[in-house]
């Protein structure tokens, strides 16, 4: 097992952490943003540095189409290739499942493709994905999962489940370097508890470095993503880490580490800030609104990152719709924010203090007092006292 994972303070579930791995020391709670083919569009790894980021995640699938494994590994892996000096995590590829399903056919022996790149059919196998893994060299892979949308209900979810575990262990047979990286298994089940519980206890009798809850954001309401959240938190065991996937919006990712989770990753703080938003405490800001044009405040006064300290919202409002600089800026923007979020919630937990963390957080999103319910149920389930917050 190549990680170490020390829990450095605790809030009822919650929990602050140190995860050692071989190429970088984490602290969680952690968000580690999508670098989907090596890169963070738009950003160089020193930006990355300069902001904290501690992980970056990379996409099996994409990367064995471009540039390809074979080349990676001759390069001297991942790490070199793009010289990136910090911890990697691959996801299995599985995700495409979902993503790019008009474009695949499962069955047990695994995931065809038609490649988006030249349309020919790749074979994406439990074993194949493990080598291709092994071939790039992130700290982190992630077993090759059998992913259904949770809004789909019916025999298919349980098949999946039960076929996630059949290829869990066909990866852990695969897997040549556990010496140096780490294989996390997922948690599949979509929105079934009884599966959830099955999938998470034939997971952890595999004895896996990590565990992953996946099948999430995929449009369930929030009342059942956090409950799912909450159930696989407090079976998976306390030692490991618990990364929950796919999830990168500031407010779930508060919730989901009260509820004992530590890892998350998406595309959106990227994503929406090639649409011209930005992440504030407050929520989301949108420079592309003409209230913007002659704006000359930053676009966070409590923001200390390179973007709020050099340039105006009229600036990034004049660059956000011609010019890819702007979207440059509010990626760098965005990642930053995620990444005190992160750094802050490590520290409120440390410090004893994380209950106040999240009511002041939850009164700088919501200063009406109208805390979305299921925010509310979780808090309770969580063990931390919101009613200051809310507003009758």
């Amino acid at each position: 097992m190549a990680l170490q994972f020390e829990v450095m303070g605790r809030f009822n579930r919650a929990r602050a952490s140190k995860l050692i791995l071989p190429h970088f020391v984490v602290q969680t709670p952690m968000f580690m943003p999508v670098g989907t083919q090596g890169t963070i569009k738009g950003l160089t790894n020193n930006q990355l540095e300069d902001i904290g980021c501690q992980i970056i995640l990379g996409n099996t699938y994409h990367l064995a189409l471009r540039p390809g494994a074979e080349l990676i590994d001759e390069l001297g892996g991942l790490h070199k290739f793009m010289n990136w000096k910090r911890a990697l995590l691959t996801d299995s590829g599985g995700f495409q499942m979902v993503s790019l399903l008009h474009l695949a056919d499962i069955t047990e022996e695994g995931v065809t493709f038609q490649s988006p790149v030249d349309g020919k059919p790749m074979l994406l196998t439990p074993e194949e994905s493990i080598q291709i893994q092994n071939k790039i060299g992130a700290d982190i892979i992630m077993a090759l999962d059998d992913v259904v949308r949770t809004t789909i209900t019916g025999p298919r979810i349980e098949e999946a489940m039960y076929r996630t575990l059949r290829w869990m262990d066909r990866c852990i047979e695969a897997h040549k370097r556990p010496d140096v990286q780490n294989l996390f298994g997922i948690v599949q089940g979509g929105l079934d508890p009884v599966l959830r519980d099955i999938c998470v206890r034939g997971l952890v009798e595999r004895n896996l470095p990590g565990y992953a809850i996946g099948g999430l954001a995929g449009g369930e309401d929030k009342d059942s993503f956090w409950r799912v959240v909450a159930q696989c938190t407090a079976a998976l065991p306390e030692d490991k880490p618990r990364y929950v996937m796919g999830v990168g919006y500031p407010l779930d990712i508060v919730v989901c580490s009260a509820l004992g989770a530590d890892m998350y990753d998406c595309v959106y703080p990227t994503r929406t800030a090639r649409f011209g938003s930005a992440l504030v405490p407050e929520g989301v800001l949108k420079l592309k609104h003409n209230a913007m044009a002659n704006d000359e405040r930053p676009i966070d006064s409590t923001c200390s990152c390179m973007v709020c300290k050099n340039y105006s919202r009229a600036y990034i409002h004049s660059l956000i719709t011609r010019d890819a600089m702007g979207s440059q800026l509010l990626s760098y923007h965005n990642l930053s924010y995620m990444m005190r979020l992160s750094k802050d919630l490590h520290t409120s937990i440390v410090e004893g203090r994380f209950p106040e963390y999240v009511r002041g957080f939850l009164r700088t999103q919501f200063p009406k007092g109208d805390v979305p319910q299921w925010v509310c149920n979780a808090m309770e389930v969580a063990g931390i006292d919101i009613s200051p917050c809310i507003l009758d």
